[in-house]
């Protein structure tokens, strides 16, 4: 009897979700740098063989597990805010929704940022080719052509400023909100009375009065 090709991709997306899923617990909990291939492939209940036939090596894990955590993250967002039925009447809703993604993170989702701080730095120290970070890349890239339709859609509601270029505006928000709620996350404050939600809801409103039009300004 031949074999079934339609079960043999099933079987084979569950071993590389049950990898992925494996692997961004692991490298969440610790450091990548820490973690081994033969550490993913015990706690996966595969063997070394079966991890080595789906990533070649642990740079081609590390940066697939990245784009598996942010990916699934934002499809859950949209999905949420779906079922909720929120409504984005302008570009400045689009805008405060996209800055209250942030604030999530650090209130539902802080493994994401561990693992992102973890991943930052495993980058940094790591030689990795571009052809292997380009999964990656073009997560960000199509995250930056979604928030780049927001600046075009206030430049036509008025609801957004022009005093910068949109992929500016985007670095800059991007880096601020991933960084501060990143460093709340792991730990990384300079005094331990401070409430990191506070703190985040005002780098939110900055934000939106520097980049967004506010309704008394209409």
């Amino acid at each position: 009897m031949g074999r079934n090709a339609k079960l043999d991709q099933i079987l084979m997306a569950q071993k590389q979700k049950l990898i992925l899923e494996t692997g961004f617990r692991v490298f969440s909990e610790h450091t990548i740098e820490s973690v081994a291939m033969t550490d993913i492939a015990k706690e996966a209940g595969i063997g070394i063989a079966t991890l080595y036939r789906y990533y070649r090596t642990k740079p081609k894990l590390v940066l697939a597990v990245s784009v598996y955590a942010w990916k699934n993250y934002v499809k859950a967002r949209r999905a949420a805010a779906s079922q909720n039925q929120e409504v984005h009447a302008c570009a400045r809703d689009e805008f405060e929704y996209y800055l209250d993604s942030f604030i999530d993170l650090y209130r539902n989702h802080r493994n994401i940022l561990r693992f992102n701080q973890f991943f930052n730095v495993y980058l940094q120290n790591e030689k990795i080719s571009s052809e292997e970070i380009g999964p990656y890349t073009d997560f960000i890239l199509k995250l930056k052509q979604r928030f780049l339709a927001i600046c075009q859609r206030g430049e036509q509601d008025g609801t957004m400023k022009n005093e910068l270029p949109a992929d500016q505006i985007f670095s800059i928000t991007l880096h601020l909100m991933l960084a501060a709620v990143t460093r709340y996350a792991v730990g990384l404050v300079y005094n331990e009375g401070i409430n990191p939600e506070e703190e985040l809801l005002v780098q939110k409103r900055l934000l939106l009065k520097e980049f967004a039009v506010m309704p008394e300004q209409e």
